[in-house]
């Protein structure tokens, strides 16, 4: 599957590939914040915060987008209880993007509780 599907794939309102910051807000399962950066490149996710890294690919279309993103610590959080922690946890999203960002829902299930969430990602760095 190729980043972008149909006959919009190559206009102005596609994913812009580059490096953007984000804010994530859990909100039912599991209660947390976190704020880093990714990178959006021709389908593929890279990214991380200061506990975790994240890998996935999306796919857009009309002004939404959807993808899946794999999460790994990668720091150990002396003293906090992370949402995450000790586990890969795998997050379905979807949502709205525009030149400049993107805003997304998303679901991840940890362990036996499923954590909903919302993100919104801010581009910084077009590639």
């Amino acid at each position: 599957m190729s980043a972008g599907d149909g006959p919009d794939a190559d206009d102005k309102n596609k994913v812009v590939n580059g490096l953007y910051i984000f804010e994530i807000e859990m909100r039912e399962g599991k209660r947390g914040q976190a704020k880093g950066v990714v990178v959006l490149s021709d389908g593929r996710i890279m990214g991380g915060d200061s506990f975790f890294y994240y890998t996935g690919h999306y796919t857009f279309r009309n002004g939404k987008w959807r993808g899946e993103m794999t999460v790994n610590q990668h720091t150990e959080a002396v003293g906090k209880s992370l949402a995450f922690g000790g586990r890969e946890v795998t997050c379905g999203f979807s949502g709205d993007y525009s030149a400049g960002g993107a805003e997304v829902d998303g679901m991840a299930l940890v362990g036996k509780t499923s954590v909903t969430f919302t993100a919104k990602l801010t581009l910084k760095d077009p590639m």
